[in-house]
């Protein structure tokens, strides 16, 4: 290896693979998240033709047509945004974690923790707010003992860690069937709705936007280091990584953009697994490139998903996770079909 790749993880890592155009990816995933974030506000149970739903956008036109986008499609389009964004985030750094691209962001536990607190809130009759606390607290209650299990007990080792989240999420599912199974048969089908993915009740997308931008920041600044991970710790090592603290911090990150997304949403499944899957497949190995670009597409997919999800058999809504499955999985078999 020359002296230029050991200075540099990132260098050594773009030497394994051909040159690829971040750029022009971003431009195309930018214009696509756009474009569906447009059609997020122009669909739904009313249909808005594009002049009507752009001035109720600018603040003019019917006082309908700025009721429907302000208060109900824009908070919703841009919080499934927010959610999907988060996962793909989450799900990319938990594999290079890793060094599985099968790793996705729920096997944490993290969100069996919020799943047990929300559904306990409805098992009580709780709603609205109460529920988003009481899954909020789930979530804490989970990463706090994952965190205290491996600082206290064995000390920071990445695979204990995860094995630890396997345990907790183990049983924060035989909680939720223990709930499901004691719920009168009227509250089962919002508990069910809730665990598939619902983005029904997402009014406040600012503070999933804040929790993306903190979580983005961190983990871009943490790219050289996790491209050198995915070489090996021994490896990662010699380049100079401090190896203990980067995995430390990057599972810190994916941890509160899960927990970020569940309260938004529920547990909405399979973004964090192939939105960094399909890009890797596509030769952006590069986390500097790697992690916007699955912000983007994660976004992208649980927004299209979310407007097929209320606009399909409107009045009829499906949960949003069925939906992000149905839209990703032909895309990933497409490409692993075509990759070599």
């Amino acid at each position: 290896m020359s002296a230029s790749a050991e200075r540099s993880p990132t260098a050594a890592v773009a030497a394994a693979r051909p040159g690829r155009r971040p750029l022009a990816a971003g431009l195309v995933l930018g214009a696509a998240a756009l474009a569906a974030l447009a059609a997020a506000l122009a669909f739904g149970s009313v249909d808005l033709p594009p002049g009507e739903w752009l001035s109720a956008l600018a603040g003019g036109g019917e006082a309908t047509a700025r009721e429907i986008v302000w208060s109900l499609r824009a908070p919703r389009a841009f919080a499934a945004f927010a959610v999907g964004a988060l996962l793909a985030l989450a799900g990319a750094l938990l594999q290079v974690l890793l060094r599985n691209p099968l790793a996705d962001p729920y096997i944490l536990g993290v969100s069996g923790g919020a799943a047990v607190g929300a559904l306990g809130a409805m098992l009580a009759g709780l709603s609205g707010l109460a529920v988003h606390g009481a899954a909020f607290a789930g979530a804490c209650a989970a990463a706090a003992a994952l965190f205290a299990f491996a600082l206290r007990l064995t000390g920071w080792n990445i695979h204990r860690v995860l094995l630890a989240g396997v345990g907790i999420a183990a049983g924060a599912g035989a909680a939720v069937s223990l709930i499901l199974t004691l719920a009168p048969a009227g509250q089962v089908h919002g508990m069910l709705f809730w665990l598939m993915g619902d983005l029904s009740g997402a009014e406040q997308p600012l503070a999933g936007w804040v929790a993306l931008a903190a979580a983005l920041a961190c983990a871009l600044a943490l790219a050289p280091g996790l491209d050198a991970l995915v070489l090996g710790p021994l490896k990662a090592r010699s380049l100079g990584v401090a190896v203990t603290r980067t995995q430390a911090i990057a599972f810190l990150v994916a941890t509160g953009a899960t927990v970020a997304a569940v309260m938004l949403a529920g547990s909405v499944g399979f973004v964090g697994l192939v939105v960094p899957h399909l890009l890797r497949l596509a030769g952006f190995s590069a986390h500097r490139a790697l992690l916007p670009l699955a912000a983007l597409a994660g976004g992208t997919l649980v927004v299209v998903a979310d407007t097929l999800a209320r606009t399909a058999a409107a009045p009829l809504e499906f949960p949003v996770g069925a939906l992000t499955a149905l839209v990703g999985v032909p895309m990933l078999l497409l490409l692993l079909a075509r990759s070599r």
